[in-house]
C-alpha cells in the first residue's frame, strides 16, 4: 500500500503542478554538473517538464532537472587541508530532480564525507625566488609600469604553500624626453603631366612624366631630444610616366611625283596620270596628312589615320553579369578621299571597343535567400523545436564582398501534448521477515533451518513508461533463527576506521570497534536442497569473553582541522 501511495503522489505531482511562470527550457540536463544545456525557449515549467529527461532554469540561474529525485556521483576527494600534519578532506554530492524537500531533508552525511589526512608538504619550500623585474613600459616622457613574477614549484598537493600573487607590479618613471618621429603629411597632387603627348626623336621614345610630393611635418622630427626624432622613411617625391597620353601626332609631307603614265585610252580622249606619295614621312599619330592632291588627273580614295590611345574604362572593378569597356578612335585623313574628281571614303569602324579584363571582379555581398518551411515536430512526445534554415547564397559573398548578417537558422517551440513515458525504479528491500519453518514450527536457537523473505515494488512507472529492469520483486533465502540466542563467540580485528561525523563544524570524531562474531560451528551453511549458502536471521547474545591485554571495544578519536558548516 505505501508503494501505490507514493505511485499516487508522482502521478499528481507529474499530472497536476499548477500552471508557473515562464521558465527557460533544456533538453539536457547534466546529472552531475547540474548544468542545462541545448535550450529550447521559454515555456511553462509544468510543459517542459512532460519529459522527465529536461532540465530548466528559472530567474535565479539555477539548472533544476524535470526528472525524480537523484543524487549526483560523489565528487572527487578534495586535497588536504593543511600543509603539515593532522587535517582532513572532503567530497560531496548534490540531488536533482522533483521535490528537493527529499534531499534538503536528508542527513548531512549523505550529501557531504569527510575523511583525516596527513598533510605532506611539511618541508615544501612553496613560491621560488622573485623574477627580476621587466622593463619599463615607458622609455621616456612620464610614468609607466614594471612587473616581475614567481613560480610555484610545489607539486598539486602542496600549492596551499604558495600563498599570494604570482605577480608584482610597481610604478617606474623616466626622465628624458621621448624624442618626435616624424610623420608624412598627404600626397599633394600630381603636377601637370611635362608634355601633351608621347614623342619619338632619332628613334628614342619621349615619354613624359608627372611628379608629386610630401612634407615630412606629421608631425616634423624633434631635434632637441636624445635621441632626435628619426626623420620620415620613404621618398618625399614620387615621378609617374604619362603613359596614358596619346603619341605626338607626326606631320606628313609629299614624296616626289612619279613620271607620267601612259595615255589611259589608244585613240580618242584619256587621261595620262602621274601620282606622289605623302611618305616623306608619312603621317602618324593623327598627325596632318599631306595637303594638295596626291595625283594629276587622278581620282583617290580616303584612308585611316592611326588609332588614337585607348580611353579610360567605364569602371574600376568588373560588376557580376556586366561588361566594363574601354574605346578608341581612329579619322579617315590620311589621306582624306579626293572631291574632284570624288574618291571613297575609309573602310570599316570609326570607333573600336574591348572589355576591360584586366580589371578586378567587383565584390558582391552575400545575401540571405529563402526561409526553408519549418521541419516537423522532431519528437514524439513532451516539447521539440521546429527548425527553419535558410542559406547565404542569394548571392553568395564573393570576391572580398560581405558575409550575410543574422542567423541561418530559427526555431519554434512545437509541443505533443503528449507525456512522455515515465520508466519505474525499483524500491528499497523491506526488511527480512521472520525466519520460519513451514507449518509454524518454532525454530528459535535451534540448527533447524528454515526460510525467510523480502520484498520491494516497481514505484513511478506512469505514461506506458518502462517496467523496472529484473523480475525479482520477492527475494526468499534459507535462514537460521539466532535472534536474542546464546552463543560463544570470538573477536575478531578492529573494523576499519569511519568517517568523520559530523562531516563539517565542531566536535567531528572518527571510530572503530572489534566485532563480537558469534561461532557458527554446527549449522550446516548449505542444508539439503538449498543451491544457496544460509544466513542467520536476528541478533544473537554472543559471549566472547574478556577483550586481549585490557583492549577497549570502541575507539573513537576527534578529526582535526575541520572545516565550518557552510
Amino acid at each position: 500500500m505505501e508503494g501505490l501511495r507514493g505511485l499516487l503522489v508522482l502521478v499528481l505531482v507529474l499530472l497536476s503542478v499548477p500552471r508557473s511562470d515562464c521558465v527557460r527550457c533544456f533538453t539536457r540536463f547534466d546529472l552531475n554538473t547540474g548544468e542545462c544545456n541545448e535550450e529550447i525557449g521559454e515555456v511553462d515549467e509544468d510543459d517542459c517538464c512532460q519529459n522527465p529527461n529536461y532540465g530548466y532554469m528559472e530567474t535565479d540561474g539555477q539548472c533544476e532537472s524535470c526528472g525524480l529525485l537523484k543524487w549526483s556521483s560523489w565528487s572527487s576527494w578534495s586535497l588536504c587541508n593543511v600543509l603539515c600534519g593532522q587535517g582532513v578532506r572532503q567530497r560531496s554530492r548534490k540531488c536533482f530532480g522533483i521535490d528537493q524537500s527529499e534531499c534538503e531533508n536528508a542527513p548531512l552525511s549523505e550529501k557531504l564525507q569527510t575523511e583525516p589526512c596527513n598533510g605532506v608538504c611539511c618541508d615544501d619550500k612553496g613560491w621560488s625566488s622573485w623574477l627580476g623585474w621587466s622593463p619599463c613600459s615607458v622609455t621616456c616622457g612620464g610614468v609607466g609600469v614594471r612587473k616581475r613574477k614567481r613560480e610555484c614549484s610545489s607539486p598539486p598537493q602542496c600549492r596551499m604553500a604558495c600563498s599570494g600573487p604570482s605577480e608584482e607590479t610597481e610604478r617606474c618613471a623616466a626622465e628624458n624626453t621621448c624624442p618626435v618621429h616624424g610623420g608624412w603629411s598627404s600626397w599633394f597632387s600630381w603636377s601637370h603631366c611635362s608634355a601633351t603627348c608621347i614623342a619619338k626623336s632619332d628613334g628614342d621614345v619621349i615619354v613624359p612624366s608627372r611628379v608629386r610630393h610630401r612634407a615630412c611635418s606629421n608631425p616634423i622630427p624633434s631635434d632637441n631630444t636624445s635621441p632626435p626624432g628619426n626623420s620620415c622613411p620613404g621618398d618625399a617625391l614620387q615621378v609617374q610616366h604619362c603613359s596614358e597620353l596619346p603619341n605626338c601626332a607626326e606631320d606628313g609631307s609629299w614624296g616626289a611625283w612619279s613620271p607620267f603614265r601612259p595615255c589611259s585610252v589608244s585613240c580618242g580622249e584619256g587621261l595620262q596620270l602621274s601620282e606622289r606619295k605623302c611618305d616623306s614621312p608619312a603621317p602618324r599619330y593623327g598627325g596632318k596628312v599631306c595637303e594638295g592632291p596626291s595625283t594629276q588627273s587622278k581620282i583617290f580614295d580616303g584612308f585611316w589615320s592611326g588609332w588614337s590611345s585607348w580611353g579610360e574604362c567605364s569602371g574600376s572593378c568588373i560588376p557580376q553579369g556586366r561588361a566594363i569597356r574601354r574605346t578608341r578612335q581612329r579619322a579617315c585623313s590620311n589621306p582624306a578621299p579626293s572631291s574632284n574628281p570624288p574618291g571613297q571614303n575609309c573602310q570599316g569602324d570609326r570607333h573600336q571597343t574591348e572589355s576591360c579584363n584586366h580589371l578586378p571582379f567587383c565584390p558582391v555581398n552575400g545575401s540571405w535567400g529563402s526561409w526553408s518551411p519549418f521541419s516537423s515536430c522532431p519528437v514524439t512526445c513532451g516539447l521539440g523545436l521546429h527548425v527553419s534554415a535558410r542559406r547565404c547564397d542569394s548571392p553568395s559573398p564573393q570576391h572580398g564582398g560581405s558575409p550575410c548578417l543574422g542567423e541561418a537558422r530559427q526555431t519554434k517551440i512545437c509541443s505533443t501534448r503528449r507525456h512522455c513515458p515515465v520508466d519505474g525504479v525499483w524500491s528499497e528491500w523491506s526488511q527480512w521477515s521472520d525466519c520460519k519453518y513451514p507449518g509454524g514450527r518454532d525454530i528459535r536457537c535451534r540448527k533447524t533451518y528454515g526460510s525467510h523473505s523480502r520484498v520491494r515494488e516497481c514505484l513511478h512507472r506512469a505514461h506506458n513508461g518502462s517496467l523496472c529492469e529484473g523480475e525479482n520483486l520477492t527475494e526468499r533465502r534459507v535462514c537460521y533463527h539466532i535472534k536474542g540466542c546464546n552463543m560463544n563467540g570470538r573477536w575478531e580485528a578492529w573494523t576499519p576506521w569511519s568517517l568523520c561525523d559530523p562531516p563539517c563544524g565542531e566536535n567531528s570524531v572518527r571510530s572503530r570497534k572489534r566485532i563480537c562474531k558469534p561461532d557458527y560451528t554446527g549449522y550446516n551453511l548449505f542444508p539439503p536442497r538449498s543451491s544457496e549458502k544460509a544466513s542467520f536471521y536476528g541478533t544473537p547474545n554472543v559471549n566472547c569473553g574478556p577483550l586481549p591485554d585490557g583492549e577497549q571495544q570502541d575507539q573513537s578519536e576527534s578529526c582535526i582541522n575541520i572545516p565550518a558548516c557552510a
